[in-house]
């Protein structure tokens, strides 16, 4: 087991302590040159460098460890997911929850880990207040609250409700096992203009339980405190206390027809003596090994995600937020997909796993919707349609009946799809829908209209804009109205170049060489047509505009300006 911490700064340094002590730790990343010397000199053998980029390319890194600041963890955490590295990320797992969606689905299909360090999930008086609460042992769960409170480490890139809610929220979440179906966060701004030093947040459960959740920097002393209000019992975890958890036997007695507290003794529950950081990290290292799923995977991230954006959307609106119903938040815990509680999903619809489906948009009850998609905001599928695995449609886009699409499709933004060529108001065409296929792995640009009853080929690309009302060979570029071929482009989308002697064109990207098998057929010589790409190529390193650089300065190239988005 070979791993990566990335980031030696405060967090940092206590994981690379614990990976060191586990034996696993490999390799240091940090972007100052000086922690180098600091890891030679605490941790003889490990390797050092300031490039993110060197531990994606090290083939013998197994996993990579970001404890970076917030802000990086999603595009640090998808150029490791797409270089085949298990991923654990320091909370959040995102700054948004589509970002955190698509790590998500991303780790699903490269079948890799993907962790987050909510670290209070390992801690045993936590793990033992969860027992209890199963068990029964509290009785019915009537409210919570938690105070997180300090003085000092005070931020100015993120507040304090994304600081130090996440692992509140995600112990809350844990513990009663439900998601919230309205929040409401207050906060006070005092040191940094636009950055909440003090936050408030209630949650209100199908179950009807409600939790609080205080969090500040602004704290004469530091508290780590919750409290479970239970029926029978009340728990107190007290992280500051040796006796970190404790139960009350409290009870209320009507006396004159007024309510009385009978106060019970504390009651010490003992506790499995192990540093929750360590757990965290050997539960990661045997995760990566079994191929197991972490207690706070990708998905539980992005739960957390969901209420954390929540409460930021309170926050700056001082209006609660509405998460769905109660049957929507019941069923965000099973459905194998994703699904905004403003999204309508027909009953009676199939949706793969790690589909993610957001705002306003509809999926029918006879639609098929395969694995890993993303359907953006005002989508609509049909009933009847069929959608295969990694299929990415932007928003405003329309699936009506007859469409069916292939996998690692791309549909760019309000692209137009049709199912009768003559449509007429006065005659009902209903039963008489034509069909229109899009073949694997074909971008459909922008604003571009596809006529129905046509096919468009493997891997062809429409141009934004384009009206494509014929048939579109396999790697075909083809562009304006109507659609005409202008080029051929590679698995990456990349304009080939023009053939050489031996009548190769090559992808600017990838390298991978193409050849006209007979007029009109282009075919990849170096890869199966129905392969996978493999993982160093399924990596972007240089943005469209250097390779459209590079195409101006080679000898005859062709335009090489097109867009999909």
């Amino acid at each position: 087991m070979k791993i990566a911490v990335i980031g030696n700064g405060y967090w940092g340094k206590n994981l690379v302590r614990n990976f060191h002590d586990l034996g696993a730790l490999a390799t240091v990343c940090d972007g100052n040159p000086q922690a180098g010397l600091e890891i030679a000199a605490k941790y003889p053998g490990v390797a050092f460098t300031t490039e993110y980029n060197q531990v994606l390319q090290d083939a013998a890194i197994d996993a990579v460890v970001l404890a970076t600041p917030a802000v990086t963890h999603y595009r640090m955490a998808k150029e490791a997911l797409e270089c085949d590295k298990d991923v654990y990320a320091e909370k959040p797992l995102a700054l948004r929850e589509s970002e955190g969606a698509q790590l998500v689905e991303l780790a699903d299909r490269r079948k890799r880990i993907l962790m987050v360090g909510h670290i209070l999930q390992y801690h045993p008086a936590v793990r033992k207040l969860k027992q209890l609460i199963t068990a029964g042992t509290l009785g019915r769960i009537e409210y919570l609250y938690s105070n997180r409170l300090n003085i000092g480490k005070i931020r100015t890139e993120e507040n304090i409700l994304w600081s130090f809610a996440p692992h509140d929220i995600s112990v809350t979440l844990g513990l009663l096992d439900e998601l919230p179906t309205e929040v409401h966060c207050s906060g006070g701004t005092y040191l940094s203009q636009n950055v909440a030093d003090v936050t408030l947040s209630s949650l209100t459960f199908p179950s009807g339980v409600r939790a609080h959740i205080f969090v500040s920097w602004l704290h004469p002393f530091k508290e780590q405190r919750m409290v479970v209000v239970g029926s029978e019992k009340m728990a107190v975890f007290n992280d500051m206390d040796p006796n970190k958890l404790q139960l009350y036997s409290h009870k209320l007695e009507w006396k004159s027809r007024t309510p009385v507290a009978v106060k019970g003794d504390a009651e010490i529950v003992l506790l499995d003596n192990y540093e929750p950081l360590r757990e965290e990290c050997s539960h990661f290292i045997e995760c990566v090994r079994s191929r197991r799923t972490p207690v706070t995977d990708g998905r539980e991230g992005v739960r957390v995600l969901r209420v954390l954006n929540a409460c930021q959307q309170s926050l700056e609106s001082s209006k609660p937020v509405s998460l769905g119903t109660p049957a929507a938040a019941a069923a965000a815990k099973t459905q194998p997909f994703s699904a905004h509680p403003s999204a309508v999903i027909g009953e009676g619809a199939s949706i793969g796993s790690g589909t993610n489906i957001w705002h306003f948009s509809h999926v029918m009850k006879g639609a098929t919707v395969g694995q890993n998609c993303s359907f953006g905001q005002n989508t609509h599928v049909a009933d009847g349609v069929i959608v295969g695995d990694n299929v990415k449609v932007q928003n405003n886009v329309s699936l009506y009946a007859g469409t069916v699409v292939e996998s690692d499709v791309f549909l760019g933004p309000s692209c137009v799809f049709t199912n009768v060529t003559n449509p007429r108001s006065q005659v009902n065409r209903r039963n008489l829908y034509e069909r229109t296929l899009i073949r694997r792995g074909a971008t459909i640009g922008a604003n571009a209209t596809v006529v129905c009853g046509t096919e468009i080929g493997q891997y062809a690309f429409v141009a934004a804009g384009a009206v494509v009302t014929k048939n579109v060979p396999d790697y075909a570029l083809v562009a304006g109205v109507p659609a005409r071929q202008i080029g051929w482009m590679s698995r990456h989308g990349h304009r080939l170049s023009e053939p050489d002697a031996q009548g190769l064109m090559y992808c600017p990207e990838s390298g991978l060489a193409y050849r006209e098998t007979e007029p009109g057929t282009l075919r990849c010589v170096d890869l199966d047509e129905n392969s996978l790409l493999p993982a160093h190529l399924a990596l972007g390193t240089k943005t469209y505009d250097e390779y459209k650089q590079i195409a101006r300065e080679n000898a005859g190239a062709k335009d090489y300006e097109y867009s999909a988005s």
